[in-house]
């Protein structure tokens, strides 16, 4: 692994959690995440299933996780499955768990070849009463491919008709969201990793460069200091480009006088950072670049204040947008009377500022929960308000990444250059 090994505490107190909160006499079912090929005899590089890693802690595919806190047979009520190495994979693939390792590191005592898991889910169906079954589900995402778990579901409902079967999804959500300091460490480090990254690009970017140009150095810096790589696709978008969410083409070149958005975070130990910055393409801001920035993180400041305990996402999306109709009615881009004519279902802030404020981050740089749920210490999510104005190519986002706490909000990403005065100062 490229990251220093991880406290196995972290996964045996994730485990003893979900157990808690499991019905009686019944089982659960994680599956490692698929090889997914990318073409001819090649795969995309092996991710892990985000579940699967808050449980075990183990990095690698065709990864079976059984959990049966009841089961008569002691020797099965907590039993990590994994791959069964040999000499010609060793040649070909390279190093695989040994059984020694696979328990160091999830805190799993017992552990099985991944080849033996049909005989013991025989024995253990017999015992049970409930299964329950580990899907992927995200409010605004689909996968239409059938990955293992989902496999696993129909194959296991085909073979066992009569059992009862329930949802892993709602339990793991309740737990994930909230973080532990093993994980807040974490994300920590991938927010430092990204923080590295961006100073990196201060001292690079200059009219001329390309969008790919200043994305291969922030993947150097990334590589070097021990990142699993990117925790998304990079967004480097200049001049137009800043306007589109979701740019990740990166192969324009940036202009003189124009502005850069950049949305990137590196991933530490399958942990996620998510920043966004907006720069100057010359180093200097102009006078209305400058009045819009200022604008994004003067509503910026205002939003983290309201990520404490008790207020859910939803309401302060409704707050932002607020806050950034203001903005916009000061920047000349509509005014008071047009907002009070505006149609209720169309308003005009939504062709400046279309997307949402906040969103958690953690294992999954979108990762699991609610926008209605209520914020609870622990929980980490970004604040990300934005101004997008077309027709004069000005696009900027200000994203950083914020804990809650008892204590009030804590900016993971304050140490990460946000002011104008001081971007600018770097970049000359």
């Amino acid at each position: 692994m490229k990251y220093p090994e991880i406290n196995p505490r972290l996964f045996i107190t994730n485990r003893k959690n979900f157990i808690k909160m499991m019905d009686p006499n019944s089982l659960a079912v994680f599956h490692s995440n698929d090889e997914f090929p990318r073409n001819g005899d090649q795969n995309f590089p092996f991710r892990q299933n985000s579940d699967m890693f808050y449980l075990t802690g183990i990095d690698q595919e065709k990864t079976i996780l059984l959990l049966f806190p009841g089961c008569p047979n002691k020797e099965l009520r907590e039993v990590l499955f994994v791959r069964q190495t040999n000499e010609k994979i060793a040649v070909w693939e390279g190093h695989k768990y040994t059984k020694e390792e696979a328990k160091k590191t999830s805190g799993i005592k017992k552990i099985i070849w991944s080849e033996e898991f049909d005989a013991a889910l025989t024995e253990v169906m017999t015992y049970a009463d409930k299964v329950y079954l580990n899907t992927y589900e995200y409010i605004k995402y689909f996968n239409e491919v059938p990955y293992r778990d989902m496999r696993f579901s129909h194959e296991i409902r085909n073979r066992y008709p009569n059992h009862e079967y329930k949802r892993t999804a709602p339990i793991i959500a309740s737990l994930r969201t909230v973080k532990s300091p093993i994980e807040i460490d974490l994300i920590r480090k991938a927010v430092d990793i990204t923080e590295k990254a961006f100073r990196r690009v201060l001292a690079f970017v200059k009219p001329g460069v390309m969008e790919y140009e200043v994305q291969a150095e922030i993947g150097h810096e990334f590589a070097i200091n021990r990142a699993n790589g990117h925790a998304y696709l990079p967004i480097i978008g200049s001049g137009k480009n800043s306007c589109v969410l979701h740019y990740i083409d990166n192969d324009q070149v940036c202009q003189d006088n124009s502005l850069l958005l950049m949305d990137f975070g590196a991933e530490y130990a399958n942990y996620a950072a998510d920043l966004t910055r907006t720069i100057p393409v010359n180093g200097r801001f102009t006078k209305r670049q400058l009045d819009c920035y200022k604008a994004v993180l003067d509503v910026q400041r205002e939003a983290i204040r309201m990520l404490v305990p008790g207020n859910t996402i939803d309401k302060l999306n409704g707050e932002v947008n607020k806050l950034m109709e203001q903005k916009m009615i000061e920047l000349g881009l509509f005014t008071r009377e047009d907002v009070d004519k505006q149609d209720p279902e169309n308003p005009l802030r939504q062709k400046y500022f279309m997307h949402g404020t906040s969103h958690f981050l953690g294992l999954d740089v979108h990762d699991v929960g609610s926008k209605y749920e209520q914020l609870k210490p622990g929980m980490v999510l970004t604040c990300e308000p934005g101004l997008y104005i077309p027709e004069e190519e000005i696009g900027i986002r200000l994203e950083n990444n914020i804990l809650v706490t008892d204590k009030g909000p804590v900016d993971l990403t304050a140490n990460i250059p946000i002011e104008p005065g001081e971007i600018e100062k770097l970049m000359h």
